[in-house]
């Protein structure tokens, strides 16, 4: 078992930091996808590259998020004991979750309201507002669905599974015994074998076959699982969980060689050239082809991974105020910046710019305002309380009175 000491693991927090970010940047590219996708606007600047970053970012953002949370949530289990973790995860994903939607899914509504009358120019507002709701029908309609909150969603369903799997095995001493060794000594196979990363893609590619698109499906239409996407986000947050279990391993997961990179190099170029053929079904090759698509595309996916934790500890594995205060921020910043963002691609949507200026001003602007949000309105709050375990002092506007850090252990997942 790891030695779980009091300190933070500083650069596991600028991962889960970094991938929260990333998914920030992702939802500022679609309205630069020079193809028509359904989204609030469609910028006038568009760029067959930013496909290319959607497609490659998106195929490891979560999974990174969730073995990252699979890793806390194992410590936090063992330190805190049941009772606490669970209280924990009502209070820190299920409220959020909530209460979220709730506030967050009027303000989406009105970006897409906003986006569609943008696109009739000099039309009255009666007759765009007409076609800014008839637009409304690409975004998912249920309770609880039609935002970005779906992963909250997923990370209580799989955390209960992993519980509840773990409760029953616990009625057996021997059983439980048996399946912890079961795990520990995959979990070091996979982590210690360059080899391990074809063996962790070859489900990820048969959970991918199934997927409604190529690539990694956004399971935000309804509150019943989409499986392979359980499946696969489920895997990343079981082995988080394993990773932790056995002292360092993650490190030696996170490992960085010539090798895991030139897996990565290649995946990457593989699965954005096979892309293009998944609008041509009547292909003589077409399933070959798909099979070979997800296949490069699990790799692509676990190398990424694997090589954004080595990246990561290399570069950050110290203490640094700012990086501890963005990764404080990042559950936030992820939580409240969709409307922002759609907000500001219809602002920018028609001005005469490139993509790349206006893509950068909207991410930069939507991380900026929700950073003056959370210090001056969350930090220091019971909102920060519930976001991070404890509320903690501001560092843009300083209060007379400090409150100090927190552990790792009190972070958001």
């Amino acid at each position: 078992m790891t030695n779980r000491s009091s300190s933070r693991i500083e650069y596991l927090d600028a991962v889960r930091a970094f991938a929260l970010l990333l998914g920030i940047v992702f939802h500022a590219s679609l309205s630069f996808v020079p193809i028509f996708i359904g989204w609030a606007v469609m910028d006038v600047s568009t760029s067959s590259n930013v496909q290319r970053f959607m497609l490659v970012s998106h195929s490891f953002r979560m999974e990174l998020f969730f073995l990252i949370a699979g890793f806390f949530s194992h410590l936090t289990f063992h330190r805190k004991g049941a009772t606490t973790f669970l209280i924990s995860r009502i209070t820190r994903i299920a409220i959020p979750f909530l209460a979220g939607w709730f506030i967050l899914r009027p303000l989406m509504v009105s970006g897409w309201i906003m986006g569609s009358a943008s696109l009739r120019g000099s039309v009255n507002v009666v007759e765009g507002l007409r076609v800014g709701f008839q637009s409304l029908e690409s975004l998912p309609a249920g309770i609880f669905t039609g935002s970005h909150l779906w992963f909250l969603y997923y990370l209580i369903l799989i955390t209960f599974v992993v519980l509840a799997v773990r409760s029953i095995l616990s009625i057996s001493q021997g059983a439980h015994a048996w399946l912890s060794a079961t795990g520990d000594r995959l979990a070091t196979r996979l982590s210690e074998s360059r080899w391990g990363i074809f063996a962790l893609s070859v489900p990820t590619a048969a959970c991918l076959w199934f997927m409604s698109a190529w690539g990694m499906d956004t399971p935000d239409k309804s509150l019943v699982p989409h499986w392979p996407t359980f499946l696969i986000y489920g895997s990343f947050f079981s082995l988080g969980w394993l990773l932790h279990r056995n002292g360092n391993l993650i490190t030696r997961f996170g490992s960085l060689s010539k090798f895991k990179f030139a897996i990565a190099i290649v995946s990457i170029a593989l699965t954005i050239y096979l892309e293009r053929y998944q609008f041509q079904p009547s292909h003589s090759q077409y399933d070959l082809i798909q099979s070979a698509f997800v296949l490069s595309y699990a790799l692509m996916m676990w190398s990424l991974v694997g090589i954004t934790l080595g990246v990561f500890k290399w570069l950050l594995d110290r203490p640094n105020r700012w990086v501890r205060y963005i990764a404080d921020a990042s559950y936030w910043l992820y939580l409240i910046h969709l409307p922002i963002v759609v907000w500001l691609q219809v602002a920018f949507a028609e001005l005469p710019f490139h993509w790349t200026f206006k893509l950068t001003a909207i991410s930069v602007l939507t991380v900026g305002i929700s950073l003056l949000l959370y210090d001056l309105f969350v930090r220091s709050t019971v909102i920060g309380q519930i976001l991070n375990g404890r509320k903690r002092e501001r560092v843009i506007f300083k209060l007379p009175n400090s409150v100090g850090e927190g552990s790792h252990a009190n972070q958001t997942v």
